[in-house]
């Protein structure tokens, strides 16, 4: 390693992401402004996002989001890592060509043996073609497919469709207080424009260096999917700044990235389920030291996720409804009386968005 290049602590790393990520303080502006600088939110639980959303800005209204996602300024679509996210328009015209390969090879990973000897073009352009003209559900795709090509395994035709050809899934899901299945719908017909015909690669790298750097290589292609970016960055290198981790692993960044101090105070911050800051680097150390397993819960989403206790994912929270209501906090170890009440202030704002502030708030801490 250079010794001139400067190390980077883990919790140098840990505050540099969370003020990009605006989780050292909220700040105030357009719900659209921050989802676009964030190049996305993780959204496979379809009111994840609101969550997401309320932890980053202040004041936020979920009938903004709301808004956006009816009027077809935001969208679901499957992109980073052939996951669903929530994405602005633009973002996802930009980002689906450029997301292609990603998406092709988790189909062929995961049902190319399925459809061995099948006209896989064929499928997909038929399906494109329902899709089109009105939203389909992966069930009614799978009856109408298998229907056409008998021979075939219908399942997985339904997959190739939803995965290459560019879809979105369609209010009202996603929308906060409504219902609705996952039905999908071309990106062209639900947006009225086409994706980009040559969208830059080179520039949503440093779109995720401005929102996840200082990364690695190996960190911006867990991010995205994306294989063989090598080349992009040692392209894009010249202007960018170079770093290392503490184990000396270059690291690259914009050239105004915020570097704030080691020392800067992060606070409780409740995050929903798979959020982008837990998922976005191959080495997650810099907010998840101990290796903890994100989870995953089924569900639409805004009644389950982690926390973060002074930058670090050190707890996970739970909404139970009904007879027995409350908001559940388990901590990873043992916390101080402080951190308990800020624990507890924390989950009552929580309870202004997603359900009632009589609700009680149950901390249960682990034991040593």
């Amino acid at each position: 390693m250079n010794a001139s290049i400067r190390v980077l602590s883990r919790r140098e790393l840990n505050r540099a992401t969370l003020q990009r990520q605006q989780l050292l303080r909220r700040e105030s502006g357009p719900v659209a402004e921050l989802i676009e600088r964030l190049v996305g939110l993780q959204a496979q639980a379809p009111l994840a996002a609101y969550v997401a959303l309320w932890s980053r800005l202040e004041g936020f209204d979920p009938a903004e989001l709301s808004a956006l996602m009816t009027s077809r300024q935001t969208v679901r679509a499957s992109l980073l890592r052939s996951t669903i996210h929530l994405v602005t328009v633009d973002d996802c015209l930009m980002m689906w060509p450029l997301m292609y390969p990603v998406a092709d090879r988790g189909f062929r990973g995961a049902f190319g043996k399925q459809l061995a000897g099948a006209d896989i073009d064929a499928v997909v352009a038929y399906g494109a073609e329902l899709l089109s003209r009105e939203p389909y559900t992966r069930s009614r795709l799978r009856d109408v497919l298998g229907e056409r090509w008998p021979d075939w395994d219908a399942n997985a035709m339904a997959y190739a469709v939803s995965y290459l050809a560019g879809t979105v899934q369609v209010t009202p899901r996603g929308v906060w207080g409504e219902t609705g299945a996952a039905a999908l719908q071309t990106i062209e017909s639900w947006l009225g424009r086409a994706p980009d015909t040559e969208p830059s690669i080179d520039a949503l790298v440093l779109r995720y260096l401005a929102a996840f750097g200082p990364a690695s290589v190996a960190d911006v292609q867990m991010w995205s999917g994306l294989t063989r970016l090598r080349e992009v960055v040692d392209r894009l290198r010249p202007g960018l700044r170079v770093y290392a981790d503490e184990d000396g692993r270059e690291l690259y960044d914009v050239p105004d990235g915020p570097l704030p101090d080691a020392d800067t105070p992060a606070p409780v911050r409740f995050l929903p389920e798979f959020d982008n800051l837990l998922l976005s680097h191959a080495d997650r150390r810099r907010v998840n030291p101990n290796g903890r397993v994100v989870p995953l819960p089924p569900g639409n989403g805004a009644a389950m996720g982690t926390v973060l206790i002074d930058g670090d994912y050190a707890a996970d929270w739970r909404h139970h409804r009904g007879a027995d209501a409350r908001l559940q906090i388990t901590t990873h170890s043992p916390v101080t009386a402080a951190v308990r009440a800020e624990l507890e202030a924390e989950a009552r704002a929580l309870l202004d968005l997603i359900g009632s502030k009589e609700t009680p708030v149950v901390v249960n801490q682990v034991p040593k």
